[in-house]
């Protein structure tokens, strides 16, 4: 079964698990959508589907010709990640009455959880970095790039409509592009007359639409990608989450908040917010990109 982090935060009864994983989702959309699947071991190793099986129609006594889909093996390794907050005894003597200084070092640090899975979401790419996993730009094929130009372009919506329709199966889940993009999107938006949907999301913050679809934000997606002889573009992607598309993978239990305790060569306690976590493509033609 795959939950999101919101709704496994919701079988816990740790308070500060709780706190931890709220903060973490509460800023990022990848967060709030994306499912996790639980799995044994250190790794997962799953057929991803490239294309899919096809059907004819036969006269009678007409030779049938066998058709199967095709895959290829891919392997996703969880990876370690997270952080050690220490907290000064004497501060947390004598500054608690202020606020709450344990619950603040704990929340900038999950914060820096969730900033490091947004960055390895996008970019994250094994072979210049092996303790992490290959984020969606790598994941992406080549056969469900969209691309504005050799040399980019201005964003459109007809070209953004393309990059929808390359995600098959049903509409994506979600839009993920730069602050700059959004901005752009908009701009459009009220040129053609129309404004973007919005809503609020399950956290109260506003969530803007595209024919349906929610736009999430990523701040880690560069406005300065070379393609050609610009300097300038961006990326956008569209995903479909899912056991059958784009899933997280993590170790049983998920996020952890382990209380390490005293420590020996400081008057001080430790909080360690770690994660075994990795991220698994079932489907190439659940995610596609719009380059450019």
């Amino acid at each position: 079964m795959a939950l999101t982090l919101v709704e496994a935060s919701k079988l816990s009864n740790d308070t500060l698990l709780s706190g931890v994983i709220e903060t973490i989702a509460q800023e990022s959309p990848i967060l709030q959508r994306l499912p996790f699947i639980e799995i044994v071991g250190n790794g997962l190793t799953y057929n991803r589907e490239n294309t899919s099986p096809t059907a004819a129609f036969y006269d009678v006594g007409d030779t049938w010709t066998e058709d199967t889909p095709t895959f290829t093996q891919a392997t996703a390794t969880l990876k370690v990640m997270g952080g050690d907050a220490d907290i000064d005894n004497f501060l947390k003597s004598t500054r608690s009455n202020l606020q709450d200084l344990e619950a603040s070092v704990v929340q900038l640090k999950a914060r820096a959880v969730r900033s490091l899975f947004d960055t390895t979401f996008v970019n994250g790419n094994v072979s210049t970095n092996a303790k992490s996993f290959d984020g969606i730009d790598r994941l992406c094929v080549a056969g469900q790039t969209v691309s504005m130009g050799t040399n980019g372009a201005s964003l459109s919506l007809a070209k953004l409509d393309e990059l929808i329709d390359a995600v098959k199966g049903g509409k994506p889940d979600l839009l993920l592009m730069s602050r700059r993009t959004r901005r752009s999107l908009n701009v459009l938006a009220r040129t053609s007359g129309t404004f973007l949907e919005a809503d609020r999301d399950e956290f109260g913050g506003m969530l803007q639409f595209y024919d349906g679809i929610p736009i999430g934000i990523n701040d880690y997606i560069g406005d300065a990608q070379t393609v050609g002889t610009s300097s300038d573009c961006s990326t956008v992607y569209a995903m479909q989450f899912g056991s059958g598309a784009l899933s997280g993978l993590t170790a049983p239990g998920g996020l952890t908040v382990e209380r390490v305790g005293s420590l020996e060569t400081k008057d001080a306690s430790r909080i360690r917010v770690k994660w075994y976590a990795s991220l698994a493509l079932f489907n190439t033609v659940k995610l596609a990109k719009l380059t450019g």
